[in-house]
C-alpha cells in the first residue's frame, strides 16, 4: 500500500479502523513493555531506572509505535528495517553504558508488539 493510499484509507470507513488501531496500539504498548520488563528485571526495576531515562524511553517508544504502525500499513518493510537499525545505532551509547537488559528488552518488546499488532490489523482491514 502506497503512502497516498494510506492517507486515502484514513478518510474512508477503513480510516476509522486504522485510526482506532493506532490509538489502541499507542495506549496499550506501555503496559505490555512494563509487564515484560517486570518479568525480565523483577518487580522493583523501576526504582533502579532514573525518571529521565524512563521519560526518554516513553517518548521513543510511542514514536516507534507510530512509525512501525504506519510503515506496516504502507507495506514499507525495508523502511521498517532501517528504522530499527537506526534506533539501535542512536541508542548504542545507552546500551553500552549501563543496564543493557532494560534497553534491549524494552526495544524488542515494543518493536515486536507494534509489528504484530499492526500486521494483525492490516490483515483484518484488507
Amino acid at each position: 500500500m502506497a503512502v497516498t493510499e494510506l492517507f486515502r484509507s484514513l478518510v474512508g470507513y477503513q480510516g476509522l479502523e486504522t485510526l482506532a488501531g493506532l490509538l489502541v496500539l499507542v495506549a496499550t504498548s506501555g503496559y505490555v513493555v512494563r509487564f515484560s520488563l517486570r518479568y525480565a528485571l523483577g518487580p522493583d526495576y523501576e526504582q533502579s531506572i532514573g525518571s529521565e531515562v524512563k521519560d526518554t524511553g516513553f517518548v521513543i517508544g510511542k514514536t516507534e509505535n507510530v512509525l512501525v504502525y504506519v510503515l506496516i500499513l504502507a507495506g514499507a518493510y525495508t523502511a521498517l528495517a532501517l528504522i530499527f537499525a537506526a534506533k539501535s545505532l542512536v541508542r548504542r551509547e545507552d546500551i553500552t553504558s549501563g543496564d543493557t537488559t532494560y534497553y534491549l528488552a524494552g526495544t524488542m518488546v515494543n518493536f515486536t508488539y507494534s509489528v504484530v499488532f499492526a500486521q494483525a490489523l492490516a490483515t483484518l482491514v484488507r
